[in-house]
């Protein structure tokens, strides 16, 4: 029996796993049976800001649960779609769960759109999936790489393109918050291979700060209790954290020279007090959330698909080889294993240096 973790939208915490009777296959579907997934703090983003962005209704869950998206690799099991074989592998956004049906659209040698009506209002690209047989970004040898870091990998390529192309606001220096996160390694490459002129500086935890050192992204690290010892130039922060009181004493301590301040995500699930909404009496700019896929659609209509693509590419490579090593992948199996390690990162309790891959 198919199976899916539900996770209660009201108190993240409590979950259990669930039997899920998918019917018969219709005309035109596809049923996949998942291999593979990780679980990171970005999955924690999607489960916290899941019903203002809309990231519970990709996988439809009754009263009053969801369940939480991932990103992975799946195999297909039946097919009633002429083009699209039994037999064949595939990468994209998948339940928490082990088993998914979509309805294949727009299918090409290298992809497909799932077409199903509940995800049509959806961003397009949480809808497309690779076919690993003739995917241009498939390495057999770097799989779990590309689940523990491609997301938010490309969540950090979007930071940089979008501040570069705003000129960074006119700041000397990025400040990034959660430092040690995956999404702010991914960010903290790619700007030091395409604005190196803007200083890096990591915030972590003081536990976290040996690691985030040795990574050799940042121009600096500092732990969260010496924000007092950061200068006063003109800077942006970037804050992965989703911490209400850290924000707060960036924005006041930095007052005028902040030019922008970043929301992304929110790593710190239980201080994010009123949510990262409840922003308004900070000095400075006021802070702004991120969405990733609309700096996407940017991206890909200013440079086109081939030219994205290229540059994606070119940091991704890049990224791999500098943070790949630092990180060991932690394999475990089954749902109940899934279920374990996401309440592990919503507690915050995963040592960063690890990138937890299930295969239910």
């Amino acid at each position: 029996m198919p199976q899916a973790v539900h996770v209660q939208k009201d108190e993240l915490a409590t979950t259990h796993i669930a039997d899920i009777d998918h019917g018969t296959l219709p005309d035109g579907a596809v049923r996949l049976e998942i291999e593979s997934f990780s679980v990171t703090a970005n999955n924690i983003t999607y489960a916290v800001v899941g019903d203002g962005f809309g990231y519970w209704n990709f996988f439809p869950a009754a009263d009053g649960h969801g369940i939480v998206p991932m990103w992975g690799h799946a195999k297909v099991i039946e097919s009633n779609h002429a083009e699209i074989d039994v037999g064949e592998r595939v990468y994209g956004y998948l339940p928490m769960a082990t088993h998914l049906d979509v309805v294949p659209d727009n299918v090409s040698k290298s992809g497909f759109v799932d077409s199903a009506a509940h995800r049509k209002p959806m961003s397009p690209i949480y809808n497309q999936y690779s076919r690993l047989a003739a995917d241009p970004e498939h390495d057999p040898a770097r799989e779990n790489e590309r689940m523990i870091f491609g997301p938010l990998f490309k969540t950090g390529f979007l930071i940089e393109y979008f501040m570069r192309n705003e000129t960074w606001f006119g700041a000397r220096q990025v400040i990034l918050t959660s430092a040690s996160s995956k999404t702010a390694l991914g960010l903290a490459a790619v700007a030091r291979q395409r604005s190196p002129e803007v200083r890096r500086i990591g915030l972590t935890s003081a536990s976290n700060v040996d690691f985030v050192q040795g990574t050799g992204l940042y121009d600096a690290v500092v732990a969260y209790s010496d924000i007092g010892s950061l200068g006063h130039d003109a800077s942006v922060t970037v804050d992965f954290a989703g911490n209400a009181g850290l924000l707060a004493e960036l924005h006041r301590h930095f007052g005028d020279a902040l030019k922008y301040s970043c929301l992304v995500g929110a790593t710190h699930v239980e201080q994010r007090g009123g949510g990262q909404a409840s922003t308004g009496d900070l000095p400075g700019p006021t802070p702004t959330l991120f969405f990733a896929p609309d700096h996407a659609v940017a991206l890909f209509k200013e440079l086109g698909p081939e030219g994205a693509g290229r540059q994606i590419a070119e940091s991704w490579h890049y990224f791999l080889d500098v943070v790949g090593a630092t990180v060991t992948v932690d394999t475990r199996k089954g749902l109940e294993a899934a279920r374990t390690a996401y309440l592990e990162i919503l507690g915050g309790t995963v040592d960063p240096s690890v990138g937890i891959v299930i295969e239910p």
